[in-house]
């Protein structure tokens, strides 16, 4: 499945900005005019059967052979990771000569994979990951230098802007087709952050209630904030209004003005509009 927005001014080298987001599931990009602060292109690329970094690079190059707006010149290019291979360590407790054992613990992770890290703005963590080497090295080749982080980073810088001013815990929930992520914030501090798994709206709201549980958040209480694919008529969003009192999607005003019939992405994507 393609989703398509289009411009015909393809001059991109001096004033285009070029965003991608990359997982085992499919591709998704979209391009910045900087002189207007308007968004004009957007693509999103669904893979099917797609079960490893080898796998998703074929994919990845036969997109690129087809898509005429990869195949353009920026100004600057931003690359974002989504996958699960990642984990938060404190700052007074990382070194980055232990890469690889901080992720030991929660992931299984080959010898040869390449480990890196982010510095989480306005935050005392880091965020140790496994980012798509195979990837980041066909765009090196592709459009020279260009910045990459791993998707929860993204996700967490831009929600602990959310959350100023607000007293209460906040839990995030970031809505996928078959997978969603749980973050969790009190007065900006990150309290918990972790990926799910699920196929029934029952699944959902188990992982959703134990995380709360284990928080010791009482459902009268935390406010529950959805981003992601989800609407209020959808049956895990209805479902949640069930148990927890205080529940919203997010409201969130992107400083950029949109080509026609791209305002729909906002919520959906928002990791990938907060990479620029």
């Amino acid at each position: 499945m393609t989703q398509e927005t289009t411009n015909s001014n393809r001059d991109t080298k001096d004033f285009m900005e070029l965003s991608i987001q990359v997982s085992l599931d499919g591709l998704s990009f979209c391009v910045l005019d900087t002189t207007k602060n308007r968004v004009v292109a957007f693509r999103e690329y669904t893979f099917e059967k797609v079960k490893n970094p080898f796998q998703l690079m074929s994919k990845i190059e036969e997109t690129f052979a087809e898509e005429s707006w990869l195949q353009n010149e920026y100004k600057k290019v931003h690359v974002v990771h989504q996958n699960y291979l990642s984990t938060f360590v404190p700052k007074p407790l990382f070194s980055d000569k232990n890469l690889s054992d901080y992720l030991k613990f929660n992931h299984k992770i080959l010898e040869n994979d390449y480990v890196t890290f982010d510095v989480v703005r306005n935050s005392d963590m880091v965020n140790v990951y496994v980012p798509y080497v195979n990837v980041n090295n066909f765009l090196i080749d592709r459009f020279g230098a260009f910045d990459y982080h791993h998707f929860s980073t993204i996700l967490i810088e831009k929600l602990q802007l959310e959350g100023v001013g607000t007293q209460n815990p906040t839990m995030y929930v970031n809505m996928r087709s078959a997978s969603f992520e749980i973050v969790v914030l009190k007065q900006r501090r990150l309290e918990f952050y972790n990926s799910f798994v699920y196929e029934t709206k029952e699944d959902f709201i188990y992982y959703l209630l134990f995380t709360a549980e284990q928080l010791g958040l009482n459902p009268e209480e935390f406010n529950l904030i959805f981003l992601g694919r989800i609407k209020e008529e959808d049956e895990c969003f209805q479902i949640a209004y069930n148990y927890v009192r205080n529940v919203s999607i997010l409201d969130k005003k992107h400083p950029y003005v949109f080509e026609e019939g791209l305002d729909l992405i906002n919520n959906e994507h928002f990791t990938l509009l907060h990479s620029f």
